[in-house]
């Protein structure tokens, strides 16, 4: 299914009236030809209206992109720039916008032929300053035109990010459950990112649920889930009932989502859900986030934003777990200590109890929630895709409103281990270097949840941009021994 956005990029040059016009058109087409020969072409739109000088180009550049469907910007300074005319450009354009500029080519043309954008890059920086305007220049604004094809294409997942979260309406389903204030959840600062939220009571999707009772298309989504399952089969008779709900959801989600384009679920699935509908969600919520439709666990509504953030900015499918339990000691010794370069404290256990896309966990096995049996009938809680996560790259995140409304973020890249957990659930062993003061100076300190997004990658690069972008007041990361966290005690 299709939930993330299809970019199109609007390059549009500009120029300062007292350089040459073609200084600008003739960087742009090589910047044009650079990215076309490296990347999609369908990326990108070179606006030929004009080069933009005045605030007439403007209004006709504008005019231009937007009919073109562009829904995001580049504004390329070919040489110094007209500080007001492109960054009204920015300011007037619905939709995220970046700004590089043109390094010089040849010593051989340093006269008709230099165009000072080095300069013309710290005046656009100001003026956007001036009017307020979010605009992502990257680290290193500057460059020839192969370079700053490159720099587009990494605007790429950000871009694509921010377009999302602008047409993304949140279904979630609550409330949250008891002793759960971890995920407490202020909507204003979803509303201040433009994402729409759509509260319901699980009494209703309750109702829901029961009226898709006997729908004719349960055998076939039975089918697919044996197909999904393979030999991981082991609790075949709760599949109607799975079937059942995930085109509960699906037909909410269809019937609900109004003007906006894109959606994700913030799910209950305790203490309540097993006795009644008579299963748990874990599997349906892996299915549909592997269907790209992120689902969180626990009504976590800013871990299933996470999660869509992940899912554009990676084009892959994202998962939530728990920072959960510590590697004992027998097992770092005898799996970890020698064989990779992580101490005991980098280590640890990300869980959830079945909600992880079958496509990211080793030999993804049909159980029954485990702690949940230990207080209720097993047979109403069958329904986790269990198995250790694959290893590979991994980049641990959130977004979160606080409880008076501050946007924070944290950001942690590293790896799952190739060894067994020997536990249950979706859960592998996690490495993050330095983990350790991560977890007491960012994620204690910070005031942040145990649900930590999860994108199958090194993603920081993007997500930090995305979460500058975005307004974030801080963006925790890890630092590297030695250097201290603030909080951090030096004695």
């Amino acid at each position: 299914m299709e939930n993330t956005p299809k970019l199109k990029i609007g390059i549009v040059a500009v120029s300062r009236d007292c350089f040459p016009q073609s200084l600008s058109e003739n960087r742009r087409k090589a910047l044009v030809n650079a990215f076309k020969a490296k990347y999609d072409p369908a990326l990108i739109y070179e606006c030929p209206i004009c080069i933009v000088e005045s605030e007439i180009h403007m209004e006709q550049a504008l005019k231009d992109i937007n009919e073109q469907g562009c829904n995001a910007l580049c504004v390329y300074l070919g040489n110094f720039g007209p500080e007001i005319s492109e960054t009204m450009l920015a300011q007037n354009f619905n939709g995220p916008v970046m700004f590089c500029a043109a390094a010089e080519e040849s010593q051989n043309d340093l006269v008709g032929g230099r165009g000072d954008a080095y300069c013309g890059m710290l005046n656009a920086s100001y003026n956007l300053k001036l009017r307020n305007v979010k605009a992502y220049i990257p680290e290193y604004p500057v460059g020839d035109a192969e370079y700053c094809a490159d720099l587009i294409n990494e605007f790429v997942p950000i871009a694509k990010t921010i377009v999302g979260l602008k047409n993304l309406k949140i279904f979630s389903f609550g409330p949250r459950p008891k002793n759960f204030l971890a995920c407490n959840a202020p909507i204003k600062q979803l509303y201040n990112l433009g994402v729409e939220i759509e509260e319901n009571s699980e009494l209703d999707l309750f109702e829901s649920f029961n009226k898709h009772a006997n729908d004719p298309r349960i055998p076939a989504t039975i089918e697919d889930m044996e197909k999904e399952l393979g030999k991981g089969n082991k609790k075949p008779t709760i599949l109607a009932k799975l079937a059942q709900y995930e085109l509960t959801l699906l037909d909410w989600i269809e019937k609900n989502k109004g003007c906006k384009k894109y959606f994700a679920i913030a799910g209950k699935c305790w203490p309540a859900f097993q006795t009644q509908f008579g299963f748990v969600p874990c599997y349906v919520n892996s299915r549909l986030t592997g269907k790209g439709i992120p689902v969180s666990c626990e009504v976590d509504i800013y871990g299933v934003l996470s999660e869509y953030i992940g899912q554009c900015v990676s084009g892959d499918v994202v998962t939530l777990l728990d920072i959960n339990n510590t590697v004992p000691t027998d097992m770092y010794k005898e799996s970890i200590e020698k064989k990779f370069d992580y101490k005991s404290t980098d280590v640890f256990m990300g869980f959830h109890c079945g909600n992880t896309c079958s496509r990211k966990v080793c030999n993804p096995t049909m159980k029954n929630q485990m702690i949940m049996a230990r207080t209720l009938p097993e047979e109403v809680t069958n329904g986790t895709l269990e198995g250790d996560i694959m290893p590979g790259d991994i980049t641990f995140f959130r977004l979160q409103s606080t409880a008076d409304n501050h946007l924070y973020s944290y950001i942690a890249q590293g790896e799952v281990l190739p060894v067994a957990t020997k536990s249950f659930g979706s859960i592998g062993i996690f490495a993050i270097k330095e983990m350790g003061r991560f977890y007491r100076h960012v994620l204690i300190e910070g005031g942040f949840p145990h649900h930590g997004a999860v994108a199958f990658g090194h993603y920081g690069k993007a997500i930090f941009e995305v979460f500058k972008y975005l307004g974030a007041e801080k963006i925790g990361l890890t630092k590297p021994a030695g250097i201290l966290y603030d909080t951090e005690n030096q004695f």
